[in-house]
């Protein structure tokens, strides 16, 4: 105590949770100056007495300068009215890694069987209560920083963590194979759980984070759910693309055809002909074809229908077919008068060639009809 009066501060870094000034037994009127983002506390005889803010304040002791040597000699020069400072530093101190020692074991929510993974991460403390803190854990030491402070907590934090973490898993159902894009609610789970913990101690837990899950790979059983987790997606997956494939293939031919109908719309337009008379045409077409065009009853039918076709000579046509069809298929008639038969013969003969003429039979067909007509009259 070489100094009347003693000027008490810390500057030291953020890393510290609390440092004790090393003068003690300080006259009275000491000046204790405390930061911004600091807490002092002051001892006197034992007892913490005042806790100070940040500003500049007068300590009032029983030591008072020459006197107090006096009174000291009775003790072996030691100053019988005992005081000392603490500061406290309430920043927030982050990036204090923890980590789980051993594994935790549990049973994955999803599929039922037995898993044991670790876990590790980062957390940031904050001293809430310096009273608190400094009964419960620093008692009379000097220095209290980050890794004393977790070594600390690491019994009761490794106990608690692995319990959190299987509980959290069980209640939120998380599939341990999509427990990396729930690492944040993960995180923010745990961090509520063990709040209460550090509160104990004077600690606040400002921030909690599960960065790493240590998963079991190489296990038999648990590459096995793995694989069967994933294949499951991955079927799906191919799946909705064959779905989608099919929808767009199917997609395409309708569009095809619409494009198609589209253009022989136009080419009919053009050419001035409609759809229905575009299909007497090809009615036409087949029978001209018909290999039987030369059986008489077959021609009729063929001819009968092409007389749909439209237009004059379609009407002729379809009137000639129709009446030779008649004349072939009535029962003969009772012998009627010459001069009727031969109008009859030649009206029918008449409607022929009328056929001939227009293309629609040839002149083999032409010959073969008008034997028929010759044998029904004869």
């Amino acid at each position: 105590m070489g100094k009347i009066v003693e000027l008490i501060k810390y500057e030291g870094d953020n890393s510290t949770f609390i440092w004790k000034h090393p003068c003690e037994d300080f006259n009275s009127m000491t000046q204790l100056v405390v930061h911004e983002s600091q807490e002092a506390i002051f001892f006197m005889n034992g007892q913490a007495l005042d806790l100070f803010g940040p500003g500049r304040y007068t300590l009032e002791t029983e030591n008072i300068p020459k006197i107090g040597k006096l009174l000291n000699r009775a003790t072996g020069d030691t100053s019988p009215f005992h005081c000392e400072v603490y500061f406290i530093n309430k920043t927030e101190q982050m990036s204090v890694k923890w980590g789980t020692d051993s594994k935790v074991q549990y049973i994955e929510p999803t599929y039922g069987f037995p898993l044991s993974i670790g876990a590790s991460g980062e957390m940031s403390l904050r001293v809430e209560d310096s009273r608190k803190l400094l009964v419960k854990l620093v008692g009379t030491e000097n220095f209290l920083g980050q890794q004393k402070l977790v070594g600390f907590f690491r019994a009761f934090l490794m106990t608690r963590v692995k319990t959190y973490i299987a509980q959290v898993m069980k209640s939120s159902a998380i599939n341990i194979f999509e427990i990396d894009e729930h690492l944040t609610t993960f995180s923010e789970s745990i961090h509520k759980l063990l709040i209460p913990d550090f509160a104990d101690y004077g600690v606040a837990l400002e921030r909690f984070f599960v960065t790493t899950i240590v998963k079991p790979d190489g296990d038999k059983q648990y590459e096995k759910f793995k694989e069967l987790h994933f294949r499951q997606y991955a079927d799906i997956a191919e799946a909705k693309l064959r779905q989608q494939t099919d929808l767009i293939y199917a997609q395409t031919e309708a569009q095809k055809v619409v494009i198609d109908s589209q253009a022989q719309a136009t080419k009919r337009a053009q050419e001035g002909y409609t759809y229905a008379q575009e299909r007497g045409f090809d009615v036409a077409e087949k029978v001209a074809q018909n290999e039987a065009v030369g059986q008489f009853t077959n021609m009729g039918v063929g001819l009968g229908t092409m007389a749909g076709v439209g237009g004059a000579v379609g009407g002729v046509v379809g009137n000639a077919v129709n009446g030779a069809m008649q004349a072939a298929a009535e029962p003969p008639a009772p012998a009627a008068q010459p001069a009727d038969e031969m109008a009859a013969f030649k009206a029918k003969v008449e409607k022929l060639g009328i056929m001939k003429e227009s293309g629609l039979i040839t002149d083999e067909e032409f010959a073969a009809m008008k034997a028929e007509l010759l044998k029904n009259i004869l």
